[in-house]
């Protein structure tokens, strides 16, 4: 009897196997696109046709703009991913990836009995401080970080990753005509055009498009929203820990950096125009290599010695960005940050908060908050210091001194700048919708101290589903916050709203407005009470009204 059963539930899946909807080969404007279709589970199972590697760019050039892919002949078998863009490796001493690296991947989730049409799409940019990533992650074996088919899968949209341009072959520049910058931009905007004309093919909707990013990715978003060239072609955007105000997020001497690697690789300084011709013609892998970040000794902090980002070109950028959010006027905006973002940054700039059995002096605070306010000069130091130390008293323990440094460059790098840009939003707003959360559950590395809450990046494990792919490295309570987000996240890109849409949801989210400023924090215990308001107000007041204001020393 149990074998007659068994056997009957063996022939019901293969039924449904058979019979699963599926794409098969896709006709795209560049030709015929053939990627895989993937069957996940057997008593209830469900339908992915995945498609990795499709051309969106000929082979990029040093600095210059990318071009359109013409297309192929035949059917292209899409089920590989391709080399990301060439960048340094991590130790700084080599390069890896391509020039030719402009290649897109998509997951479509279908049902059992028919194609999926009209589905929301959801784009992703992903981070790395503009000087490394590529669209599908960092991996462990064939586990890679921004595999799409959980949120694909669970939320029912389609997700698309894609490479672009990082490090000075992305976003070098003179500040001048001769070598614009923004290469890295163009690319993604590339990538956008194309789902905007292609996804359709796909089954999902061109008029429901959501960028989402984390990081430089999540400030990248942010800028794509705010160019004139995306108006029309992003319906919503979501921004993780990056935003186009961030202090990082705009290189404001791209031709200091520009000069010192040309001297380099033995360019020219003294002329735009010669200094840009001959790096054209030099081996992209020597310019790669002849960026180091130094992540020792510095002088000022860390956040300084990111050399490498988007420039005000006049073109792609025409103004600040905090002048351009009347282009997102109709985008609907979600944006947040982990509430330790800045632990990675202050851990370079001051290794001692890692360390239990070493101390911190107050003296040592000072000095991280001058180098952080060092525009401004003194005024600018005094206030600052005095505000993050009012509550210290007059013996404060090493652990609030510890966190008081973390919470100094969170504030500065990440939390702030994004506050802003949401009111920003909010004022600019007229069919748009914002959004605004802070992800907060605790980190789980072990060689971080146990204060320590979500560092920078943390939250994209649970994003992308983590916990649900590798069930012994994770905590039940870490899969609640994984379906909580993927359920957010892909109600936002369907409706606009992340409480309304396919998937539920722990507790309504209410939209962010400059006199409520409420958000949602996000952890392992979301409940009505999740839903705050005026988020770390007194040092969003100061460092975007008081320390801007001040006079520059």
């Amino acid at each position: 009897m149990a074998r007659r059963v068994t056997l009957a539930l063996a022939f019901t899946c293969l039924l449904a196997a058979a019979h699963a909807a599926t794409l098969g080969v896709v006709h795209t404007e560049g030709g015929f696109v053939e990627g895989v279709s993937k069957k996940i589970g057997t008593l209830s199972p469900q339908y992915l046709d995945i498609f990795k590697g499709i051309p969106f760019g000929l082979p990029t050039k040093v600095l210059e703009k990318p071009e359109k892919h013409p297309g192929w002949s035949g059917t292209l078998k899409a089920t590989d991913y391709k080399p990301r863009c060439m960048q340094a490796t991590l130790p700084q001493t080599d390069v890896r990836g391509e020039m030719d690296c402009l290649y897109l991947n998509v997951w479509v989730p279908q049902s059992r009995s028919e194609v999926s049409t009209k589905l929301p799409v959801m784009v992703w940019i992903y981070g790395g401080g503009f000087l490394l990533g590529g669209g599908q992650g960092a991996n462990f074996g064939d586990n890679y970080l921004y595999d799409g088919e959980e949120i694909a899968l669970r939320g029912k949209v389609i997700v698309v990753t894609f490479n672009y341009r990082v490090g000075p072959l992305g976003f070098l520049s003179t500040g001048d005509a001769n070598a614009p910058g923004n290469y890295g931009l163009w690319d993604q905007h590339l990538a956008i055009a194309w789902v905007k004309r292609n996804i359709a093919a796909f089954g999902g909707d061109p008029s429901n498009i959501t960028l989402f990013g984390e990081s430089a990715g999540g400030a990248s978003v942010s800028l794509q929203t705010l160019t004139p060239y995306n108006v029309g072609l992003i319906k919503r955007a979501i921004s993780q820990s990056g935003v186009g105000l961030c202090p990082w997020a705009i290189q404001q001497e791209p031709l200091k950096w520009a000069k010192q690697l040309a001297s380099r690789v033995g360019c020219p300084v003294d002329d735009t125009a010669a200094l840009a011709n001959c790096l054209r013609g030099t081996d992209p892998r020597a310019i790669t290599v002849a960026y180091k970040l130094e992540l020792g000794n510095l002088q000022y902090p860390l956040v300084y010695y990111l050399a490498y980002a988007p420039v005000i070109d006049g073109d792609f950028l025409p103004d600040e960005p905090r002048n351009l959010f009347s282009n997102a006027a109709d985008v609907d905006y979600l944006a947040g940050v982990n509430d330790m973002d800045g632990h990675l940054f202050a851990g370079v700039d001051l290794p001692v908060i890692n360390e239990p059995l070493q101390k911190i002096s107050a003296d040592t605070v000072q000095q991280l908050v001058q180098g952080l306010t060092l525009p401004k000069g003194s005024g600018g130091l005094t206030i600052a210091y005095d505000l993050y130390t009012a509550n210290w008293g007059p013996s404060p323990s090493q652990e609030l001194m510890k966190k008081t440094v973390v919470d100094i460059e969170t504030d500065y790098i990440f939390l702030v700048p994004t506050q802003e840009a949401l009111a920003y939003h909010s004022q600019n707003a007229k069919s748009a919708r914002t959004y605004s959360y802070l992800f907060s559950h605790p980190s789980r590395m072990p060689i971080y101290p146990s204060w320590a809450g979500a560092d920078h990046a943390e939250d994209l494990q649970y994003l992308f589903g983590k916990p649900f792919r590798n069930q012994l490295a994770y905590r039940p309570q870490d899969r609640d916050v994984a379906a909580a987000m993927i359920a957010y996240w892909t109600n936002f890109a369907a409706t606009g709203d992340p409480t309304n849409g396919p998937s539920k949801v722990p507790t309504p989210w209410l939209s962010y407005t400059t006199h409520y400023g409420m958000y949602l924090e996000i952890n392992n215990s979301i409940s009505y009470q999740s839903m705050k308001q005026s988020l770390r107000s007194p040092y969003v007041r100061f460092w975007a009204q008081t320390y801007r204001n001040l006079p520059s020393a």
